[in-house]
């Protein structure tokens, strides 16, 4: 099983740049500076969903001995966030590594995620 953003979000993300960039021939210079940091922001994203594909899968390795595997809810600002946390420490003094992914990375809801990564684990 392997989880990345959805292609056509990014195809979004790329057409999106394209015309802000297509865009800045016809603004002043302020805007042009403006628009264009937009354009590439968003050219630079899509090209990073492009080429770290997959996000969680394929040749990933998953220490399921040591994995905990749980979905963080937060809310600020009236908008509600999900992430899937994927731990790898022993303990409070190992610092092991921790792999926050969201909806967007994943291309997939998080807790569907985590319940998939619970039904694949050895035991």
């Amino acid at each position: 099983m392997e989880w990345s953003p959805r292609t056509g979000e990014t195809a979004v993300l790329a057409a999106a740049g394209v015309v802000l960039g297509l865009a800045t021939v016809v603004l002043d210079p302020l805007g042009r500076v403006l628009v264009g940091a937009a354009a590439l922001l968003l050219l630079a994203l899509s090209a990073r969903d492009r080429l770290l594909r997959p996000r969680l899968g394929g040749t990933s390795v998953l220490p399921w001995a040591r994995l905990q595997v749980r979905v963080r809810d937060a809310r600020r600002w009236g908008l509600r966030s999900r992430l899937l946390e994927l731990d790898t420490a022993a303990g409070p003094h190992d610092a092991g590594e921790l792999v926050l992914l969201g909806r967007r990375d994943l291309g997939a809801d998080p807790g569907d995620v985590a319940r998939a990564l619970h039904a694949l684990r050895p035991w």
